[in-house]
């Protein structure tokens, strides 16, 4: 028996879910580890607000980009294929959007401590601008270059 396009297209969606995650897993260990570092007491009021909101923010993104494959295991044998790809699809976008900004946030946290001045503020930018291009504006410019836009 062979699976239908369907099931060839979740699985498929699945194991792209699955590099997402493995990076936000390993961002997150290391955020959970930092406060128990001697040196973290060293940081001003303001940086360990940006710790926080690192945090919290590759925390979402891990629970965000795990949820489909809970879902997955919970609702097995998927019967509505189309209703949870979409519901993954969702779920991992709002998950990238927080991945991507515990990534900026880690940038500037990271470079707040390794240079101070200007560096310390360009650096996450530059990461930003990265990831808007890169995750964001390029596929998006692809879609609607090569389709006409976003499939309805």
């Amino acid at each position: 028996m062979t699976d239908s396009p369907d099931t060839d297209r979740l699985s498929a969606l699945l194991d792209e879910l699955r590099i997402l995650l493995q990076g936000t897993q390993v961002l997150t260990s290391f955020l959970i580890i930092l406060p128990f570092n001697a040196s973290f007491r060293d940081l001003v009021a303001s940086e360990r607000w940006v710790y926080a909101a690192t945090f919290l923010c590759s925390l979402t993104s891990l629970v965000l980009l795990s949820a489909p494959a809970l879902h997955h295991y919970l609702r097995r044998p998927v019967r509505h294929v189309e209703q949870f790809k979409a519901t993954t699809t969702a779920l991992v976008r709002v998950g990238a959007v927080f991945i991507s900004l515990a990534l900026v946030l880690t940038t500037r946290l990271v470079t707040a401590q390794v240079m101070s001045g200007a560096f310390a503020w360009i650096a996450p930018g530059g990461i930003a601008l990265l990831l808007l291009g890169v995750w964001w504006a390029l596929p998006l410019l692809h879609e609607r270059r090569e389709y006409g836009g976003p499939k309805t």
